[in-house]
């Protein structure tokens, strides 16, 4: 799928940045971010099943294959390779792409999402990571449409900012969110990323017993950055121990007062260490 929906900011004639958004946003949501990057030109699918971008009917179209897919048709459109910045479920394409087409990727930036690997061993254990991951299930429920859209979307509002600072999200902000999750199928692509994903949540204190990612099967090959708020109470910092066996040129920038939505709360933060570490790194 290359008719994915693009949000630009800056000179488009500046090297580019490709910038991944996660739930329950869409590709405006880095807005405030690439307001602080004029040096580069900002690009940031809707990706799909969201905003703008087609949203396929069927679990299966969003099988993390065809989510890589839409991302290493757009940069080999846009001209390989390129840095790119993730967050959240986009972060999860933007490890699977690093992963598995790391010829498209000059450089990865994760912004409090998280590597396969570790995530599903901790969310096997049965225990902070598990419990704080229960809504995953929550939000494979066939009911769960109805449920996040009742009274203008009142319970997506609240998973939103379970525990978070949600100071952010008013006015034309939380208008813009409301407008984007009001289209015809939006909503439904967006959980259907969550159906769709392999990743198996232990009932608290009933730990699973699955295999661990081999290191070579989720070997990230290229220099990555991690940047997070160390608030966040959706992913645990439990989830970067152990990153290094599978990320062998890893930095790690943590960000106090900060949570989940880190983009938002810190956008010139965040920016300028995007700023000088791929300044350092040539990318």
């Amino acid at each position: 799928m290359t008719d994915l929906h693009l949000h630009r900011w800056g000179d488009p004639s500046a090297p580019p940045l490709l910038m991944l958004h996660g739930f329950p946003e869409y590709g405006g949501a880095w807005a405030e971010v690439a307001a602080h990057l004029p040096e580069r030109s900002c690009i940031a699918p809707d990706q799909r099943g969201y905003g703008l971008s087609p949203a396929p009917e069927g679990v299966e179209a969003y099988r993390i294959k065809h989510l890589v897919a839409d991302i290493a048709a757009l940069i080999e459109e846009l001209g390989a390779p390129l840095p790119v910045v993730a967050h959240d479920w986009g972060a999860a394409v933007g490890y699977a792409l690093a992963i598995r087409r790391p010829d498209l990727v000059s450089a990865l930036v994760v912004v409090n999402g998280v590597h396969p690997g570790p995530f599903q061993r901790e969310l096997a254990k049965g225990g902070a990571q598990s419990a704080a991951s229960a809504y995953i299930d929550y939000l494979r429920d066939p009911g769960a449409e109805a449920r996040l859209s009742a009274e203008d979307f009142a319970g997506l509002r609240r998973l939103f900012a379970a525990k978070m600072d949600m100071s952010w999200l008013t006015g034309p902000v939380l208008d813009a969110y409301l407008g984007q999750w009001s289209r015809p199928g939006v909503l439904t692509g967006m959980l259907n990323w969550y159906r769709a994903s392999p990743l198996r949540v232990a009932r608290p204190g009933e730990p699973l017993d699955l295999p661990e990612m081999p290191v070579e099967a989720g070997r990230v090959p290229v220099p990555h950055l991690v940047i997070w708020g160390e608030d966040d109470t959706a992913l645990l910092p439990v989830c970067l121990e152990g990153l290094e066996a599978w990320c062998p040129d890893l930095t790690i920038h943590r960000l106090p007062g900060a949570d989940h939505w880190i983009c938002h709360q810190k956008p010139a933060e965040v920016a300028g260490i995007i700023r000088e570490w791929l300044t350092f790194r040539g990318a």
